[in-house]
């Protein structure tokens, strides 16, 4: 008799705890939710993506991708413009997406201006070197974020991607 007891009550915490993680999470705008590529073609990722918890402690808020100096840069999405220029010493571009998705590029030289509305594809700039840690010629630092800076949920991008397979895991085994 206990076994039944405890299987439920291991079901129904389980379950309260995806309702309530689902009930409580962002929600994505579904025109503006799957993302492409900044980087053509498809890169490597050469370091994935670290979500600090809690959000202030070090981490790793977003993937690098191998690139080369030079290459173009494109928007991963429809956006506004909303950073375009130096930040901390390196080059940053920062995209708002609709549905409150925000997606960062660095070290990005821009050709965009901040307000400036941005398709899927858009060149945001080219990848210049610099980004630090990066064992290819150059790397993009790709961001993503829910909600403004100040109370982000950082997630990662790749995640996002259209090209990303959803896939749902089984029930038992």
């Amino acid at each position: 008799m206990a076994l039944p007891t405890l299987f439920w009550a291991v079901f129904l915490a389980l379950f309260w705890a995806l309702f309530f993680s689902l009930v409580d999470a962002p929600q994505a705008n579904a025109a503006g939710s799957r993302l492409a590529w900044p980087l053509r073609p498809p890169p490597a990722v050469v370091r994935g993506f670290d979500a600090p918890s809690p959000n202030w402690t070090p981490g790793h808020r977003g993937v690098d991708l191998a690139g080369v100096s030079g290459q173009l840069v494109y928007a991963a999405g429809e956006a506004t413009i909303i950073y375009a220029g130096p930040l901390a010493g390196r080059p940053v571009v920062s995209l708002a997406h609709p549905g409150g998705l925000h997606t960062s590029y660095e070290p990005v030289q821009p050709n965009v201006r901040v307000g400036q509305v941005v398709d899927d594809g858009s060149v945001l700039g080219v990848l210049v070197t610099g980004h630090p840690g990066c064992p290819a010629s150059a790397c993009l630092h790709w961001g993503a974020m829910w909600g403004p800076a100040s109370g982000a949920q950082y997630v990662d991008p790749v995640g996002l991607l259209a090209s990303t397979p959803i896939r749902l895991k089984p029930l038992h085994g």
